[in-house]
């Protein structure tokens, strides 16, 4: 079992090479028809792809017990969802109609709204000292629930920032690329560990750490591959992203407050409120729209591009912040 722990380890360690290999390749340093076909290499294979890793990764640690956590948790469990499935797109537009963002950056402000914490937030919740079980129940739940959300959302953002652009785009086609990429690899994971969790045990380590690295590669790489068109609009689109990051983290926390929630469990109704998962955001980017000529991701990629990058400079002081209350007042309790 140990040599099985090994070769999934090396399989992740290949995923992350051939990924930066890819990703440099896709540098405009070619000439057009060449970095054409590169883009589409990227969008088309190698971003949903590693989404699929990335979503496989979180159902390999996942259970059916970890959904049980909606009937034992109930009120726990329902402020976090209206937060993320009905708050958070609201904020979403409220952001991009205030920030002047507009066309396909306002519309990549809004697919990122929809999407699920993922990976990102069940670890930043663990660091925060939170609740790690009901953080893996709302990923869970959301993942899932995102395939029917997101595209119905996108569309009508796509209506009334892009003037009727969402003629030529199909919901039904956006929920079923959006199955196969997140919810399928999750339900593939969770049956690794139902039916052989001793493979799931010997893989969960390399895969998670395979799965860390694609998403910081990502991230990385759709900033650096649009970096003209992030430094034309960082004015606007930079401090919206955060400025929904702040906005979102406080809504979460005070509502969990004003539901008379522990700490623990506040803090993670805040992560999960707050915190995005920004790689469905850039790989759902390249599903609804194709990069424009020369360019390697689409513009409607670049928000949540930025958003993984700039969301640490909030969420980080705010896990500081959250994890010395949390110990106060568990060292208060046991007093």
């Amino acid at each position: 079992m140990e040599c099985f722990g090994r070769y999934m380890t090396r399989f992740g360690i290949v995923a992350i090479a051939t990924l930066i290999l890819l990703s440099a390749a896709a540098l405009p340093v070619q000439a057009q028809e060449e970095v054409e076909e590169e883009s589409n290499v990227i969008i088309d294979v190698v971003l949903p792809v590693s989404l699929a890793f990335i979503m496989f990764s979180l159902g390999i640690g996942l259970t059916l017990d970890d959904f049980s956590l909606i009937f034992r948790e109930p009120k726990a469990f329902g402020v976090g969802m209206a937060n993320q499935m009905v708050v958070l797109p609201l904020m979403g537009f409220a952001v991009a109609t205030l920030a002047g963002l507009e066309g396909e950056l306002a519309v990549g402000l809004i697919i990122l709204a929809c999407c699920p914490g993922g990976v990102t937030s069940n670890i930043i919740t663990k660091l925060a000292k939170g609740d790690t079980a009901l953080s893996i129940s709302y990923t869970a739940v959301v993942s899932v629930v995102t395939v029917i959300s997101l595209p119905i959302i996108v569309g009508l953002s796509m209506d009334h920032f892009m003037g009727g652009a969402s003629a030529d785009f199909e919901v039904l086609g956006l929920g079923l690329q959006m199955f196969v990429l997140t919810a399928l690899p999750v339900a593939i994971g969770m049956g690794v560990r139902s039916y052989r969790s001793d493979w799931a045990d010997a893989m969960e380590s390399g895969v998670s750490r395979a799965a860390a690295a694609l998403f910081v590669i990502i991230v990385l790489a759709a900033i650096a591959s649009e970096w003209d068109t992030l430094m034309d609009n960082i004015g606007t689109l930079g401090p919206a992203v955060v400025g929904l990051n702040v906005i979102m983290l406080t809504i979460g926390y005070q509502s969990a407050k004003m539901l008379s929630l522990e700490p623990v469990r506040a803090t993670t109704v805040a992560i999960e409120s707050g915190i995005q998962n920004a790689s469905v955001g850039i790989t759902v980017g390249g599903l609804i729209m194709a990069p424009a000529a020369g360019e390697t991701l689409s513009t409607l990629s670049l928000p949540s591009g930025v958003y993984g990058v700039l969301m640490y400079i909030v969420t980080l002081p705010f896990v500081w912040w959250i994890a010395q209350r949390n110990a106060i007042s568990s060292s208060q309790g046991e007093e």
